[in-house]
């Protein structure tokens, strides 16, 4: 007996559409060309699967037989096809990665090198985009894992995980008025011109969320969307520059300054779509392990 895959899905999708037609417009081929493999299949068997008299297709005794054996074949073979995959995508393929832009983050160009070097037939792509962006470009399947900057929590719709919760601080010039000073109220910062990161940012959407809870309105000025270029910025004197703590480095030009009453935190968030191969589970991994070292 000689039967085929193709004949098997033809057979499950007749039977399961209740019809010639909209199995053919499943399966994505021809009417006839599913009849005339429906008809192999029962020449095969020695047995007609449908009754084809009345006016809907109906299963015969020996279709029914057929029905579950047929469906069980198909997923076995689904089966083998995830398992070859589980191995040929850590082999070769490409992963492609979103980066918050104007943020150099040590850890995730690490976890690349180390996945680029145990597979190296594996093509990494990376871009930068602000985080409202890459969150968009993860949800359509354009970028497998993306590290992106949110306000607050983490979107709940994509697998994550949080790899840095801040808070904000001001960061001002020398011989501003608020230098020298270990905290500001968010009341009163938002009473200076400020100096931020561009709106779909983590950083401006927690400033802009923190401000509204309170009824208020951050007045930003100037936009960089580099944490350095906020530093410098501030530290010419264009404004008091907001960031999160961990992004204000331990420069002598410019002095920090706590934020009271700021409540929403910045994250920094890895970000993928549930249920990846195995290639994307494999960087996923590896990201993990860079910024959480043994874990």
């Amino acid at each position: 007996m000689v039967m085929n895959l193709s004949q098997l899905e033809y057979f499950v999708a007749v039977a399961e559409e209740g019809g010639f037609t909209n199995a053919a417009r499943r399966v994505h081929i021809s009417q006839s060309g599913v009849s005339a493999q429906i008809r192999q299949l029962e020449r095969e068997l020695g047995t007609e699967l449908f009754d084809r008299s009345g006016r809907e297709v109906a299963l015969t005794s020996g279709g029914r037989a057929a029905l579950g054996p047929a469906r069980a074949t198909l997923a076995a073979a689904a089966s083998v096809r995830a398992a070859v995959d589980e191995v040929t995508g850590l082999l070769r393929g490409e992963v492609r990665v979103g980066m918050v832009e104007g943020c150099t983050v040590a850890p995730l160009f690490d976890a690349l090198d180390g996945f680029h070097r145990r597979h190296p037939g594996i093509e990494i792509s990376l871009g930068e985009a602000r985080s409202d962006v890459l969150l968009e470009q993860v949800r359509a399947g354009e970028l497998d894992l993306a590290l992106v900057g949110v306000a607050g929590e983490a979107p709940a719709d994509l697998a994550h995980r949080v790899v840095v919760d801040d808070r904000l601080v001001a960061v001002v010039a020398p011989g501003h008025p608020l230098h020298g000073r270990s905290r500001i109220g968010l009341e009163q910062l938002l009473d200076h011109p400020l100096v931020c990161m561009p709106s779909g940012t983590g950083i401006r959407s927690a400033l802009d969320r923190s401000a509204a809870a309170r009824g208020l309105r951050a007045r930003v000025t100037v936009e960089a969307s580099a944490a350095d270029a906020v530093v410098a910025l501030a530290g010419r004197g264009l404004g008091v520059g907001v960031l999160s703590a961990s992004m204000v480095g331990g420069g002598a030009s410019v002095h920090r300054v706590a934020i009271t009453g700021a409540e929403v935190a910045a994250l920094l968030v890895l970000v993928w779509r549930s249920g990846p191969g195995a290639a994307v589970g494999e960087l996923v991994r590896s990201t993990e392990g860079a910024f959480f070292p043994g874990t």
